[in-house]
C-alpha cells in the first residue's frame, strides 16, 4: 500500500464507523425545513447532501477544510522558488484533512507522475473527432474511452465486499487526476497547434508539467497555473459538477463514469462555461467601441446595452456568494503583481468598479459581485493562451481534484445510492391550498 494511500485508510475507515453511530442514534434529528420557493428555484440552500472536502459560505466565501483561499497560498507549500502554492498540496488538504508537509506533496506529485501514462487507444480515440469538436466533449470523451483501465469495475465484477470498495477506487481516482493534464494538453495541441504534441517532463510538478506539455513555459505562466488550479479545484458538494460526480458515484458507478458526468455538468453556460463568456463578452465590448477608447462610461453603457438585451453580465452573480468572490481577488492579487499594465486586466478592473453598482440598482440582483470567471480569461490571454474555448478544460482539470477526492470519501463512508423524491404541481398546489 502507497503512503497516501495508508494514511488516508488510516482517517477514513474510523470516521466511517463513527458516521455509522452517529445516524444509528440520531437519524431522526431534523436539520432544517424548506419552502415551495427552494423546490422550483433548483433546491438552492437545502441541505441535502454531506462534503468533507471544502464548505461555501455567503459571506466568508470558499473554505477547503476550514481553511480561505489566502490562507493556503500562504500555508501550502510551494515549487522551489515558487510564489503560489502547489495543487498536490490542497488534493491532500481536501483528502486528509490537514495541511500537507513538503514531503507529503513531494509523495502526490511523485505518485502521480507514475501514474501518468495514458493508453494508446485513448490518443486514437481522440484522432477520430473532427476537429471541431468542443474541447470540452472530447475530454468527456477521452475520460469514458479511459475507463478501460478502471480498477474499480474490474474488483466490482470480482465481487469485492463493500466494505473495501474505496480500495479500487482510490486507484482510480490517482490514477485519472494523474492522466488529466496529459489528455487535456493533448486535446489542445491537436486542436490548436497543428497537431504538435510534447511529452511530459516527469521531473516538473503537476501544473507546471501541464502548463509545459500545453506548449507554454514561461515560468510565470507556471505559477499562474499553480493557483489556477489550486483555487478551482473544489466549491462544495452541491455545485453542478460536484454534484453529478457525487450523485453518478453513488450508483457505485467508477471514477471515469462518474467524472465524465461532472465535465458534463461543468460544460454548461452556468456553470464553468462561464469563463469563456466573459472572454467572448470583453472582445464584443472592445469591437462595439472600435479604436476609441474605454472608460467607465463606456463600460456602464455597455452593461446597460446587455442588460436591455435580456442578457445577464457574464462573470456576474453566484448562486450562493453574496460578497466579490475570493478566488476572483487572489486572480487579482496575481494580476496586479505581474500584469499590471494589461489592457484586458484594466478593462476587468473598470468593470469591477461599475458593474455592482448597476446590477444592484436593478432592485432583483441577489449577488452583484463577481465570481471565479469574471478574471481567469483576461490572465490567460496575457500568456497568449487566447483559445477561450479551451478554458473550461483548464477548470475540469483543477475539478477533478475536489470531486474525485470526495467520490473516494463517499465510497470509504459507504454513501448510499442518492434517489431524492419528486412531487408533482398539482401536489405541490393541493399541499399549499390546504
Amino acid at each position: 500500500m502507497d503512503k497516501i494511500k495508508e494514511v488516508f485508510a488510516k482517517k477514513a475507515l474510523p470516521m466511517a464507523a463513527e458516521i455509522k453511530q452517529l445516524i444509528k442514534d440520531n437519524g431522526d434529528f431534523v436539520l432544517g425545513q424548506y419552502t415551495v420557493e427552494q423546490v422550483y428555484h433548483g433546491m438552492h440552500g437545502m441541505i441535502g447532501m454531506v462534503t468533507e472536502t471544502s464548505k461555501l459560505d455567503p459571506e466568508e466565501g470558499i473554505r477547503f477544510r476550514g481553511y480561505s483561499i489566502p490562507e493556503l497560498r500562504a500555508k501550502l507549500p510551494k515549487a522551489p522558488g515558487g510564489t503560489e502554492p502547489l495543487p498536490e498540496g490542497i488534493f491532500y488538504l481536501m483528502l486528509m484533512g490537514e495541511l500537507p508537509t513538503e514531503e507529503d506533496v513531494h509523495n502526490v506529485s511523485n505518485n502521480w507522475a507514475r501514474r501518468s501514462n495514458v493508453p494508446k487507444h485513448v490518443f486514437d480515440m481522440l484522432d477520430s473527432l473532427p476537429l471541431s469538436t468542443h474541447p470540452m466533449t472530447q475530454l468527456s470523451a477521452a475520460v469514458l474511452a479511459l475507463q478501460t483501465e478502471s480498477v474499480f469495475a474490474a474488483a466490482y465484477r470480482k465481487g469485492i465486499n463493500k466494505k473495501d470498495y474505496w480500495d479500487p477506487m482510490y486507484e482510480d481516482v490517482m490514477n485519472l487526476i494523474a492522466r488529466l493534464p496529459r489528455v487535456a494538453a493533448y486535446i489542445y495541441r491537436r486542436i490548436y497547434k497543428s497537431d504538435i504534441h510534447i511529452e511530459p517532463d516527469p521531473k516538473l510538478d503537476w501544473a507546471a508539467n501541464f502548463a509545459h506539455m500545453l506548449g507554454y513555459d514561461e515560468y510565470d505562466f507556471k505559477r499562474l497555473m499553480r493557483l489556477y488550479l489550486t483555487i478551482h479545484a473544489d466549491h462544495e458538494g452541491g455545485n453542478v459538477s460536484a454534484h453529478a460526480t457525487h450523485l453518478v458515484g453513488s450508483a457505485l458507478s467508477d471514477a471515469y463514469y462518474s467524472f465524465s458526468a461532472g465535465i458534463n455538468g461543468l460544460a454548461g453556460p452556468l456553470h464553468g462555461l462561464a469563463n469563456q463568456e466573459v472572454v467572448r463578452w470583453i472582445n464584443d465590448l472592445k469591437e462595439y467601441f472600435g479604436s476609441g477608447a474605454i472608460g467607465k462610461k463606456q463600460i456602464e453603457e455597455y452593461i446597460n446595452k446587455t442588460l436591455s438585451g435580456g442578457k445577464v453580465i457574464p462573470g456576474y452573480g453566484h448562486a450562493v456568494l453574496r460578497k466579490t468572490d475570493p478566488r476572483y481577488i487572489a486572480q487579482m492579487d496575481f494580476a496586479l503583481k505581474y500584469l499590471p499594465e494589461d489592457e484586458n486586466f484594466k478593462i476587468v478592473q473598470m468593470i469591477y468598479e461599475v458593474a455592482p453598482a448597476v446590477l444592484s440598482s436593478l432592485g432583483k440582483v441577489k449577488n452583484p459581485w463577481p465570481n471565479v470567471d469574471a478574471h481567469s480569461g483576461v490572465l490567460l490571454i496575457h500568456y497568449g493562451m487566447v483559445e477561450y474555448d479551451f478554458y473550461t478544460v483548464l477548470f475540469a482539470v483543477s475539478r477533478s481534484l475536489g470531486v474525485m477526492a470526495s467520490l473516494l470519501w463517499d465510497r470509504a463512508l459507504s454513501m448510499p445510492l442518492e434517489r431524492p423524491g419528486s412531487v408533482t404541481t398539482d401536489w405541490v398546489k393541493g399541499r399549499v391550498s390546504k
